[in-house]
């Protein structure tokens, strides 16, 4: 099995470069740009619809013979600010030259063609609770099933504050069973506030054929082809990360893990 923890490779240009192929899985990509002012990244998205993340900084954005003009709002991510982010459908070219100091997130995946190329937040999307008590935390619903901004691809992002728990109670959606559950690959891009902090994430079947526990740090990235997958972030440091997730069905099923269940079951009762 691919290594399931990816380092990125230096601190500017494209760090993360995952692909299907990489992964050894079949639906998400995921790639992560850091770029200074005045540099570009470009690329074609072939068979594959794009979303854009401007994780933090600001770029001038074109995709499909459009100009976005210049898009980015959030100088730091830990400022929880919307996110600005764009959709480029397959067959298509996109653009962005940085600014300003720039970390902008690609997230792939199959596309099935027809949509526009288009800016897709930070209008529409919001901050929103999730949780109680250690398990609270913060999300940022970029693309999730009830936008109808995409395809495929299902793109989120979570703020998990200092000593709690996210991807929490343990859960999966590793089978093509809807509606009992959807089978998603996922991408997880992890960042730390203060940078040089580091969290947890474990990723495991109940059976035991998968579980690893990975101490992951500033722009690390976990793949999660299976099973459970829960986060912890210690006192003194707070977690962000980026999910995309895809596979064949565009919605989000996922069951607990059945010794886990009762904390979600007490928290909604």
């Amino acid at each position: 099995m691919p290594k399931l923890l990816r380092k990125p490779a230096g601190e500017a240009g494209k760090v993360h470069d995952i692909t299907p192929q990489s992964a050894g899985w079949r639906y998400v990509g995921f790639g992560l740009y850091r770029l200074k002012p005045g540099e570009t990244a470009q690329e074609e998205t072939g068979e594959n619809e794009v979303i854009l993340v401007l994780v933090e900084g600001k770029a001038e954005i074109s995709a499909a013979g459009r100009d976005f003009g210049e898009l980015g709002e959030r100088m730091d991510v830990f400022e929880r600010l919307p996110p600005h982010a764009a959709y480029v459908p397959g067959g298509a070219h996109w653009q962005a030259r940085a600014t300003t100091h720039c970390t902008l997130a690609v997230c792939a995946a199959p596309g099935k063609g027809g949509r526009p190329a288009q800016v897709i937040g930070p209008a529409g999307i919001s901050l929103a609770e999730r949780g109680k008590g250690a398990n609270t935390r913060y999300i940022h619903a970029i693309a999730m099933e009830e936008r109808d901004v995409a395809d495929s691809l299902l793109v989120t992002e979570v703020y998990t504050p200092q000593g709690n728990w996210s991807s929490y109670p343990p859960h999966r959606h590793d089978e093509d069973d809807y509606p009992r559950m959807t089978y998603l690959e996922e991408t997880y891009y992890h960042r730390l506030n203060p940078a040089q902090g580091f969290g947890f994430q474990r990723v495991f079947t109940e059976d035991g054929t998968l579980d690893e526990t990975m101490a992951v740090e500033n722009h690390d990235v976990v793949l999660v082809p299976r099973g459970h997958h829960p986060c912890g972030a210690p006192y003194g440091y707070e977690m962000y990360y980026l999910n995309v997730m895809a596979g064949p069905r565009r919605a989000w099923r996922f069951r607990n893990h059945p010794d886990h269940d009762w904390i979600f079951q007490r928290d909604n009762a």
